[in-house]
């Protein structure tokens, strides 16, 4: 049964990994890749948001398998953002490669703990 759900979860994520990416990517006419940090910084807030819910007993183990496991899981890539970051420094754009991985970390910790200051807020 749980494998099922982190599988669902994982049918959302992926295709909305993708379809975000591009659509964000194109609305961007640079070399950074906007769209990778976008659903990297959604899952961490989404999964920010689910780990606060479960400390308040407000997410059941389904819950966090379905979201936490499947969806982000497939939705942010670790993988995609160091390949990004790699090709950037090998094209010679180190100033935005180092601003990826600056911006990506304390985007990512701050959409996180913004999250579970929210599930706080609304579950304690």
């Amino acid at each position: 049964m749980n494998w099922l759900l982190v599988i669902a979860g994982g049918m959302v994520g992926a295709p909305l990994r993708y379809l975000t990416d591009r659509a964000v990517q194109s609305r961007h006419d640079t070399v950074f890749p906007w769209g990778t940090f976008a659903v990297n910084v959604v899952g961490c807030l989404i999964l920010g948001t689910l780990t606060g819910a479960a400390a308040a007993g407000a997410a059941s183990s389904h819950l966090q398998l379905l979201l936490g496991t499947g969806l982000c899981g497939a939705l942010t890539t670790y993988s995609t953002f160091s390949y990004e970051t790699l090709r950037l420094v090998e094209d010679g754009a180190r100033f935005y490669a180092t601003v990826n991985v600056i911006a990506s970390v304390v985007a990512g910790l701050g959409a996180a703990f913004v999250g579970v200051s929210v599930a706080q807020a609304l579950w304690a």
